[in-house]
């Protein structure tokens, strides 16, 4: 037992992270427990699925960024649950870590809307092992069209269908279209790149719902100047080996589809026995502390927190602004000092880009568009990123890529079995 306040946070992510930190220097037991040994920097995944990245260029090990913070310690385990008469953090190995403080930072996946059946055919993006496995679909499908003699097969296998057209699936859609109009063009002999469909299917009427009307149409022009087809209020109603089916009863021919259409919280709200929203985010307090438990905190993606009237956003600002709040209750709890108070988001913008030259920003008193809202988005990435080490090699092999239209990253890896997924 340990003689100082215990504080658990489970989730290494942005909010994680960022309260771990917050939190240095404090006369603490500090226990951050993750199921990954890494921290991952999700906005950049896209990157990696189409390989314009490596993992390792998005991703860093957990130790490594506490390994200086005397008062912290990183745990690999996974969270079943959370014994809160006990005050006790469950894991799957049967280890239990007691807590006199708990944040929970763990996240969210992406959701099916109750057809989970489709995960196996339409892999979401939410993890480093998602990003290579659309990789892997990505690259294979073009390899079996280059061998395949029969022009139906080469079609089937030549179209990409994204669905949901939010900032991850627009990403996709531009980047997968610019890597095969762009950068694999001399690769292959008895298939034209060029030739590849890009679909991207949409329920709403527009793409970009997050975005002001203008920078959504900015953007749809964007897409189809690329060559992606998109399909607005169209909703999926089958998605198997074969492609996809619609509300209207037509059907899309695709060997490859990818899921950008909604997200699910982690199952913290189960774990805590309280209330959740339709997406099982936890309804939490203007303090981001849980109602009925003492000293637990709940931020980021897991967390609903409505201010002025709209949803606080699940993007890493967000969550980052959470864990210095935590933290700062924390703090000024176990000095005795009188607690921060509620919560206040402070929006610093949207951003999305839609391929090369091309991205979207609201920052509400000011909109762009276009090249510089482009570089701005760059910037504003590379910022994020943890450790020069990462900013200087992520900066460096995009500069290199904006040059060459090189993707250093095409990379197939797996087994056998792993390749029989889309034959």
């Amino acid at each position: 037992m340990s003689p100082l306040p215990r504080i658990v946070i489970v989730g290494a992510g942005f909010g994680g992270l960022t309260a771990a930190r917050a939190l240095d220097g404090l006369a603490v037991d500090l226990t951050v427990v993750d199921r990954r040994n890494f921290h991952l920097f999700q906005p950049l995944l896209y990157q990696v699925a189409t390989a314009g990245l490596n993992p390792s260029d998005v991703a860093w090990p957990v130790r490594g960024i506490l390994s200086r913070q005397k008062n912290a310690r990183v745990l690999l385990g996974e969270v079943t649950s959370i014994d809160a008469t006990t005050r006790e953090v469950l894991l799957s190995d049967g280890r239990k870590l007691a807590y006199d403080w708990l944040i929970l930072a763990t996240g969210a996946t992406h959701t099916y809307f109750g057809n989970d059946q489709w995960e196996r055919h339409a892999p979401g993006l939410k993890r480093v092992d998602d990003a290579t496995l659309i990789r892997r679909r990505l690259l294979l499908a073009l390899e079996r069209a280059e061998n395949s003699g029969d022009p139906a097969e080469q079609k089937k296998l030549m179209t990409f269908a994204i669905v949901g057209a939010g900032p991850t699936g627009v990403e996709l859609a531009g980047a997968i279209a610019e890597l095969s109009k762009k950068v694999l063009i001399h690769d292959f002999r008895a298939i034209n790149t060029r030739d590849v469909r890009v679909v991207l299917v949409e329920g709403a009427d527009r793409v970009l719902l997050s975005f002001p009307p203008t920078l959504s149409a900015f953007a749809l022009a964007e897409l189809e100047k690329k060559g992606v087809d998109v399909m607005l209020n169209t909703r999926v109603t089958g998605c198997d080996a074969d492609g996809l089916s619609f509300g209207d009863g037509s059907n899309l021919d695709a060997a490859t589809v990818l899921w950008a259409a909604g997200v699910a919280a982690s199952p913290a709200a189960r774990w805590l026995d309280v209330p959740a929203d339709r997406a099982g985010r936890v309804q939490v307090l203007p303090d981001l502390g849980v109602p009925g438990h003492e000293r637990v905190f709940v931020i980021g993606d897991t967390a609903a927190i409505v201010q002025n009237g709209k949803q606080v956003p699940g993007v890493a600002p967000a969550a980052k602004q959470q864990g210095q709040h935590v933290a700062k209750t924390i703090r000024a709890a176990l000095a005795g000092k009188k607690s921060p108070g509620p919560f206040k988001y402070r929006d610093f913008g949207n951003l999305a880009t839609i391929g090369r030259h091309s991205a979207v920003i609201d920052f509400g008193f000011l909109r762009m568009k276009g090249l510089i809202a482009w570089w701005l988005w760059g910037i504003a990435h590379v910022y994020f990123l943890i450790g020069a080490r990462n900013r200087s090699l992520v900066a460096t092999q995009w500069f290199f890529n904006y040059l060459s239209y090189s993707r250093a990253a095409r990379l197939i890896v797996g087994t056998d079995e792993d390749y029989k997924e889309i034959r």
